[in-house]
C-alpha cells in the first residue's frame, strides 16, 4: 500500500513537474492578452479622436483658425500679439 502511495506522489510530482512550465507560460499569455486588448481599444479611441479633429480641420473654418493661433501663433494682417511671461523672482533680495 505504501509503495503504491509512492508511485502515485511520484507520479503526481512528475505530472507537475511537466505541465506546471506550461501552465505559467499560458497564464502570462492570457495577461499580455489582455493588456494588448486594452491597448487596441486606446488605440481605437484615439483614432476616433484623430478622425474628428481631421474633419474638424476640413470642414470647420473656425476650428482652423484657432488651431493655427494656438499651435502654430499664425496672426492676422494688422494684429499685434502681446506674450506674457510669469516674471521670475529673485530668491535674492537686497
Amino acid at each position: 500500500m505504501i509503495k503504491n502511495a509512492l508511485w502515485l506522489f511520484a507520479l503526481t510530482l512528475f505530472a507537475l513537474f511537466i505541465f506546471l512550465p506550461s501552465y505559467t507560460r499560458l497564464q502570462d499569455l492570457r495577461q499580455k492578452n489582455v493588456d494588448y486588448s486594452k491597448q487596441i481599444e486606446a488605440l481605437k479611441q484615439r483614432k476616433i479622436k484623430l478622425l474628428e479633429e481631421k474633419r474638424l480641420l476640413e470642414t470647420d473654418p473656425a476650428y482652423l483658425e484657432k488651431v493655427g493661433r494656438e499651435k502654430m501663433g499664425l496672426i492676422r494682417k494688422g494684429e499685434v500679439v502681446y506674450k506674457l511671461t510669469p516674471a521670475v523672482h529673485n530668491a535674492e533680495k537686497k
